[in-house]
This record gives structure tokens, sequence and C-alpha cells, in this order.
């Protein structure tokens, strides 16, 4: 649709000075962590791996953001996230200290979703041939499960778990090579996800729903954990998934896909939209059948429809546990959140989440970090700076427009244009540019005489 060109936007702009303001949060998200960290020095290399993550170099490796933060060699980044003594997991937890003070505590949503990086060679932890739903098929990649917390101001990643297939778990050899720490042991996705959660449970956060896709929903040990700490959750489960409910003739147990031609009927079907997207409100119709928890009906548990509007026979299935009297629009609302960690993870890839070239344990860890804490603070400063929603109910509401919020890319390309853009130094690009040639040299002699050895 073509903007009318007469129309006009309300809302404030974004001056320099605005601009400038958003560094000191990060200044100070910064010095917060300073109790993480053995020594100064890599406390302070820190806030230049977050500018280098928050710049627009191409790639947020450990050469390029060396030299973006004026260094000489790279020896000092890959040190930080290989070598250096610090608290990685107490920056987990001050990162996420950080997201509730920023998007606050009223009806959180927790969000589970993994994400997968593609991969060469064999020697990264975890690496090996899996599903990478990056690119719909089965290659060589890392898989990492995630959680992201959702609320009205915002939304980002807060935790993150490296997945260990079996096989890596079984090769004690291979896991001494990458770092894995011997205490480690194989676990499952829906494992991972419930590790994660618990140290929400641990902290006392308060959380409304959790929410997640069938590789998590379909795991009744997940949800009973769930179940046994109150977590509302709403999840989606496979169309075979046993479902137990009644029936007008009596209790029955079939597959989530044939409970409705036992118990719905055209008026038991409501349209509802689950989020706002681009293109306006995802809208489906929706159903609802208690399920029976040990064979009785407790007013906790549902099993919830979702058919599409363009194709009907299109359908999806959740399992839902949540408070007595909980109604259907709150249902799908939580359901709505599920898309917001897609978001999550494609802001988080704009920064560099999967630029990383370390294979260690550790220092997958450190980065992937490293980059939620910079994606927190970008969306820390979009919940704070965010525009209102009012639109106008007046004549003027024809010419005029609420400009969009700022966005997390917005910010951050603000921010990367303006405050850390690319050195211009000539000294500095040539010397960069002798040191890569020198390193390039060395590795070609050294992979040729390892080749010649071997054959």
């Amino acid at each position: 649709m073509k903007r009318n060109k007469h129309a006009t936007f309300t809302g404030t702009k974004t001056t320099p000075a605005d601009v400038c303001r958003w560094v000191q949060p990060l200044f100070r998200l910064h010095g917060r962590l300073a109790q993480r960290f053995a020594r100064p020095e890599p406390h302070r290399r820190v806030l230049t791996y977050l500018q280098g993550i928050l710049s627009e170099i191409s790639r947020k490796n450990g050469w390029q953001l060396a030299e973006h933060a004026g260094e000489a060699r790279p020896d000092g980044m890959q040190r930080l996230l290989s070598q250096a003594v610090w608290d990685t997991d107490g920056v987990r937890d001050d990162l996420r200290t950080y997201v509730l003070e920023k998007l606050g505590l009223q009806s959180p949503i927790l969000v589970i979703d993994e994400s997968c990086f593609p991969k060469r060679g064999e020697k990264s932890a975890g690496v090996g041939l899996q599903y990478c739903g990056t690119t719909g098929r089965v290659e060589n990649c890392q898989v990492g499960v995630f959680l992201s917390y959702v609320t009205a101001k915002g939304h980002t990643l807060i935790d993150r778990e490296l997945y260990l297939p079996l096989d890596w778990c079984e090769d004690r050899d291979r896991c001494r090579a990458a770092g894995i720490p011997a205490s480690v042991r194989f676990q499952t996705k829906p494992e991972l996800a419930q590790r994660m959660i618990e140290r929400i449970w641990q902290a006392q956060i308060p959380i409304s729903w959790v929410v997640a896709d069938t590789v998590y929903g379909g795991n009744l040990d997940l949800r009973t954990w769930l179940e046994m700490r109150a977590y509302p959750y709403v999840m989606a489960v496979a169309c075979n998934e046993p479902v137990g409910f009644q029936t007008p003739t009596g209790r029955r147990r079939e597959e989530a896909a044939l409970v409705e031609a036992f118990v719905l009927h055209d008026g038991n079907w409501q349209r509802l939209s689950m989020s706002e997207g681009s293109k306006g409100p995802r809208l489906f119709d929706w159903a609802i059948v208690p399920m029976l928890r040990q064979w009785e009906d407790d007013g906790r548990h549902w099993l919830l429809i979702r058919r599409s509007l363009a194709d009907p026979s299109e359908k999806a299935y959740y399992f839902v546990f949540a408070p007595q009297g909980t109604t259907l629009p709150a249902m799908v609302k939580a359901i709505g959140a599920r898309w917001r960690v897609e978001e999550n993870f494609e802001n988080g890839k704009d920064l560099g989440m999967d630029h990383y070239e370390v294979r260690s344990f550790i220092g997958w860890y450190r980065h992937i970090t490293l980059v939620l804490l910079a994606l927190a603070y970008l969306a820390g400063i979009c919940a704070t700076e965010r525009f209102p929603t009012d639109h106008p109910t007046t004549s003027e509401s024809a010419t005029q427009s609420c400009i969009l919020p700022l966005t997390i890319p917005e910010v951050r390309h603000l921010l990367a244009r303006l405050i850390w853009p690319l050195s211009s130094s000539t000294r500095r690009v040539l010397a960069w540019s002798w040191w890569r040639r020198c390193h390039q040299s060395t590795a070609s002699s050294y992979h040729i005489k390892r080749r010649l050895k071997a054959g």
C-alpha cells in the first residue's frame, strides 16, 4: 500500500544527544560485571568485545573484534574466551537481573526454543550431524537451547545451554580435547530446558506462562516438573499425542487429532488473534477440550486446538496447564509470545551470535553469553525509549500516523554508525592486513606439512 504523501507522523525524533545517552547504560552494565573477573584486564576487554559486537564489522570473531578495538593482535580477544579467569555463569545471572530490571516482572512469559549453528569440522564441542532448523535439513552443526523472557515492555534471551549429542558424551577423549568437564553428562533438550527454568525457580522469579514447541511439549517429565512448581504452560504437542477426555457416553483416550470428532461442534470454535504480525493480526480458529488428569477433570488441564482459516484441515495441538478459570483468549495470547523468540534469534545472529570461531566448550558459552548481554542492553534501551502507542482519535488521524517504536536493529544501527564506527586509520588497517597475511602463510605451511606427512 502506498503511503499518503500528505500524511504526517507523530512521535519524538531521535537526536544525537539521545544516542550519546544510550552509551551510559552499557558502561553501567559493564561495571556491574567487575566482581565476576579475577583481574581487571579481562574485565576491560569485555567492554571492547561488547562494543565490537554492537558495531557493523562483518564477522564478530576474535580477529575482527580485536581490530575494531584497536589491538595489535587477536590473542587478547581469543584468550578472553578460552583462558582468562572469569565467572561465565555469574555474568549470565547478572544479565538476567538486568533484564528483569529493564523489562519488568509484570506477567512475564518464558519461551523455550533451540537454535542451530552450522559448522565445519568435527572438533567444536557438540558438533555433529543433526537437524538444523536454520537450514531445514540434517547437517554438521551445533545446537543451543535458549530461554527467552517476554513482557509487555520487550523481550530478549536470558539463558543458554549447549546440547551435547550422546556420542560426544560417550567419547571422553573427544570431550577432554574440547574442554568439556568430566562432570558433564548427556542431557536431552527438554532436560536442558528444565535446567534453565530451575534457575528461574531458585531465583524465585514469578512466571505467568512457559511456552514451547513440540520438542518440549511432548516431554512428560518436563510438563510434570512444571506442574509440581505451579508454572502454567501452553506447549505444542504432536497430533498423535494421547489425550484422556470426557464424552457424553463416558471417558475416552484418543490421539489429539481425533478428539474433536467426539466432543466439538461448530459453536465451540472462537476466532482469535494470537499476535500482531507485520501484515496485521494472526487470526486462527481455536477450541479447548478439558483433559482428564488421572482420569479426573481437575479444571486445570486442557487440549487446545488451533485451526487455520485458509485450510481448516491444517491444525495444531497444545497441552495447557493453568489455574482454574483461565480463559481461552489468555491461552492464545500466551501462544503468541512464542514467536518473540524467533525475533530474538534473528537479532542475536545479526549481532554475531553464530560468528564465533571457538572450538572449546567454555568458549561457546562465553561468546554466546556476551552476545546475549549485548542483546539485553539493546532491549533495555528499546524498553526505556518506547513511544506511546495511542492512536489519534480526532479527525487528524486521517493525515497523522504514530511512528513505530525504536527496534533493536534500529538502535544497534544508530550506535554502530555514530558511536562505535569502523576504524579509518590507514596505519591500523595496513598493519592488520600484514598480520592476516603472515598468519595465513603460517597456517598454510602447517597444513601442507601435515598432509605431506600423512600421505
